[in-house]
């Protein structure tokens, strides 16, 4: 029998975030994935913002009854990045948030993402994957307030950084990691147990019309059908306004690169590194960067996806995608 893996997903939702948190539930439909909580995180969008938008993914995906912790505050308030509304719509949800079921759970009276993070964490020393799709300010929140929790997690899927590729918030570095580039230093400095997809890889995930469109045509009145089409258009539209395509007529499921890893590992190839963050640099904060010279690493921390099969992993998402607006 197939052992469901147990995920605590930490997300600013975010265009590509909907589609990973879509995915997410559909493989917990499936039998495959526990969702243990989710733990929204300051980012995309303001935290209010991404704690009412996991809300309402959870209502959409039929999973309202799974907690949701509302976001640390941290980040671009201490330096230079914005967060990207302009990409992803004021609600971070393509400007569609209003046409989702209304939240069953309160940020004013939600518990805080990091403490969430600990007891959870806690409870299942070994157990959890921790699934963190945002900046990675609720991870550090919840390292500095019990030293040593992150290592209880059975692994940190990581979606971030950049080391071959240009970056895709300033030249040298990407989002996650630039918005709060010193939680990504205390996180990288105190684990072992980091699985990072860089935009190296993500940038291949070229999510069209035409696959939202596939998905669609199961059941065209469902509204996860009718969401997934709206958001794409969207998202379509704007990664074209920011010149983030190349003139190509879609956009980048970043974060659906961690449940690939996850659930079709065969999709992507990696590299072990000691990956540190710059944080001092006035042209590179937020860079991801590793040794690359030949000698004895014995400080490893991590193991980088640097190749994907990108046909094959939007092909999973998409007959996963089918099966959940069909159930």
């Amino acid at each position: 029998m197939t052992i469901p893996i147990k995920i605590l997903l930490d997300t600013d939702p975010g265009g590509d975030d909907s589609f990973a948190f879509l995915w997410l539930q559909s493989l917990a439909k499936q039998g495959y994935a526990e969702i243990v909580a989710v733990t929204s995180a300051d980012g995309n969008v303001q935290a209010h913002h991404t704690f009412a938008g996991s809300c309402k993914l959870l209502q959409l995906g039929g999973f309202g009854g799974v907690e949701v912790g509302r976001g640390v505050i941290g980040g671009s308030a201490q330096q230079a990045v914005a967060d990207a509304g302009g990409i992803h719509g004021a609600d971070g949800m393509g400007n569609l948030s209003h046409t989702l079921p209304a939240p069953a759970q309160d940020y004013e009276t939600a518990r805080a993402s990091d403490d969430l993070l600990i007891e959870k964490l806690k409870a299942a020393p070994g157990e959890i994957v921790l699934v963190a799709i945002g900046p990675l300010t609720n991870l550090a929140a919840a390292e500095r307030k019990s030293p040593g929790v992150l290592n209880l997690a059975k692994q940190i899927v990581i979606m971030g950084g950049a080391f071959f590729h240009q970056g895709n918030v300033i030249s040298e570095a990407e989002f996650n990691i630039a918005y709060d580039a010193e939680a990504a230093k205390l996180v990288f400095g105190c684990c072992q147990n980091l699985i990072v997809m860089p935009v190296d890889v993500t940038h291949q995930l070229v999510f069209t019309p035409a696959l939202a469109q596939q998905i669609s045509a199961v059941q065209p009145d469902s509204p996860i059908s009718q969401f997934v089409v709206a958001l794409c258009n969207f998202m379509v539209g704007t990664a074209l306004s920011f010149r983030e395509m190349n003139g190509q007529h879609g956009f980048l499921v970043h974060d659906a690169a961690t449940l690939a890893y996850l659930f079709y590992p065969e999709t992507l190839l990696f590299r072990r590194m000691q990956v540190e963050i710059e944080t001092q640099g006035e042209w590179t904060r937020g860079k991801t960067v590793f040794d690359r010279r030949s000698g004895i690493k014995t400080t490893a921390n991590a193991w980088v996806a640097l190749e994907v099969d990108a046909v094959n992993l939007l092909a999973m998402l998409v007959e996963d995608l089918k099966l959940l607006v069909a159930s």
